[in-house]
Formats: C-alpha cells, sequence, structure tokens
C-alpha cells in the first residue's frame, strides 16, 4: 500500500468516524428533547385535567336542574285543568292553573298574567344553547389533540418508560372516551333546545295548548329525557378524566428521574 493510499484510508476512518459521533449526539439531543416535551405535558396538562375532572361534574348538576324544571312543569300540566286567568285586571299576579311552587321555589319559574314567557324559561334555553355551543367544540378540540398525542406516543421507545407505555396510552384512551362524551352532551343539549325553542310558553300559549292538544308535557318530558341523559354522561366524563390522576403523578415522577439521571453533573 502507498503511502497516500494509507493516508486516504485513515482519513475515511476518522470521518466516519466523526459521522457515527455525529449520529450519536444527534440521536440523544433528540432523546433529550423529546423527554424534555413529556415531562412539561406531564406537568401541564395533569393540572389543566385536573379542572375537566371537575368542571363536567357542575356541568352535570346544571343540566339535571334543568331537566328537574322542565319535568316539575310537565308533570302539573299533564292534569292540570286549564283555568282563566287570575285576577286579569291585576297584571304580575301569579297564574294558579300553571305555577307549580316547587319550581317557583328551586328554580324562580313564575307564571304571571299578562307576561310572557317566564324570564327564567328564556335563561334556561340560552344556556342549553351555551352548553351545546361549549362541548361541541371541547370535544372536537379534544378529539384532535388525542389524535396527535395517540401517533406522539408511538414514539415513546425510552427503555426506562417500557413498563409505563400502557399508563400513558391509558391516559390517552381516557381523554379520548371523555372528548367523544363532551360532544355527545353539547348534542343532547342542542336536540333539547330544538324541542323546547318553537314552543309558546306565554300563559296564554300553555293554556291554549292545555285547552286542546295537551302536547306541551310531552315535549318538556322528552326534553328532560335528553338532558337528563346529559348529566350523566357529564359526569361520566369527569369520572375518565379523574381517572388519569395517578396514572399522571407515576409517568411523571418517572420521566423526571430519568430527565435528573441524564443532566450533566455541576463542576
Amino acid at each position: 500500500m502507498a503511502v497516500g493510499d494509507g493516508a486516504r484510508t485513515q482519513g475515511r476512518d476518522e470521518a466516519g468516524a466523526d459521522r457515527g459521533t455525529s449520529g450519536e449526539a444527534r440521536a440523544e439531543a433528540g432523546a433529550a428533547a423529546q423527554l424534555a416535551a413529556i415531562l412539561n405535558l406531564s406537568r401541564y396538562h395533569r393540572e389543566h385535567e385536573k379542572f375537566y375532572a371537575r368542571s363536567p361534574l357542575q356541568r352535570a348538576i346544571d343540566l339535571q336542574r334543568a331537566a328537574r324544571t322542565l319535568t316539575t312543569l310537565a308533570d302539573r300540566w299533564a292534569d292540570v285543568a286549564v283555568g282563566q286567568a287570575t285576577l286579569p285586571e291585576a297584571r304580575f299576579a301569579g297564574c294558579e292553573d300553571l305555577n307549580e311552587p316547587a319550581a317557583i321555589q328551586a328554580d324562580g319559574v313564575l307564571f304571571m298574567e299578562g307576561e310572557g314567557e317566564p324570564v327564567e324559561l328564556t335563561r334556561l334555553k340560552r344556556d342549553l344553547g351555551i352548553v351545546a355551543d361549549d362541548d361541541e367544540a371541547t370535544g372536537s378540540w379534544l378529539a384532535a389533540a388525542m389524535e396527535a398525542s395517540w401517533d406522539a406516543a408511538s414514539r415513546l421507545r425510552h427503555p426506562g418508560l417500557a413498563d409505563l407505555l400502557g399508563e400513558r396510552h391509558r391516559i390517552i384512551a381516557n381523554d379520548w372516551q371523555a372528548a367523544g362524551l363532551s360532544t355527545l352532551v353539547g348534542r343532547l343539549a342542542r336536540r333539547a333546545l330544538d324541542l323546547l325553542a318553537p314552543l309558546d310558553l306565554s300563559p296564554r300559549g300553555v293554556r291554549a295548548d292545555l285547552g286542546g292538544p295537551r302536547l306541551l308535557p310531552s315535549y318538556l318530558h322528552s326534553a328532560s329525557e335528553l338532558l337528563d341523559r346529559a348529566a350523566d354522561l357529564a359526569a361520566e366524563s369527569a369520572g375518565l378524566v379523574h381517572d388519569n390522576e395517578r396514572r399522571w403523578r407515576v409517568f411523571r415522577r418517572r420521566v423526571a428521574a430519568i430527565v435528573a439521571a441524564a443532566a450533566p453533573e455541576g463542576p
């Protein structure tokens, strides 16, 4: 072998070693960046989920309250004899045939002579529209986020996390299922609103229905059943997210330990 050939061979060996070292460095840097991202997610998304383990429970209570209001009125109107205006000359007098004391005490729904639909029912329908918009939007966003998280989880190959991959995927699965429930809660609320929106719930309109086809009780009962189911699903969603708490805690503790072990020692 000529001297020049030996030099060229040595140069190729050194270049190959440099590329190998460079590739290893890039791989290590990529793994470190992935662990840093996971550590960030395990901190902030865990805190975020604490809210969504509680918020749907309040939503469930609100939906149950709305359902109870509708059921209370429907139960009364199903059997009550239609009456005439009470004290027709006294505006704001309570409608003795239409009012249910339980609905007045619990939810403030008061039918008054000379007035239109009780403002509390108007607010109930407004709030159902807000619930529908919010829960459908939340469900759509969360489903898309879990699609991305599922793909990202397939790249978790650190040996220190091998025994926790099931936990990470369970977190995603729970959140994905909660996303579907949130969307369904929104749709149920919207359909209940669709049933209520065309109804004339003024004293004049209610009396006209009760003196004729008496369909209002049936529509109110149907809307309340939709809201009751939405409330059940909202509570189920909260339970799914709450189930993630321990899983996040265990996962974060392990990732933090791996990051700490890989950190360079100080001087």
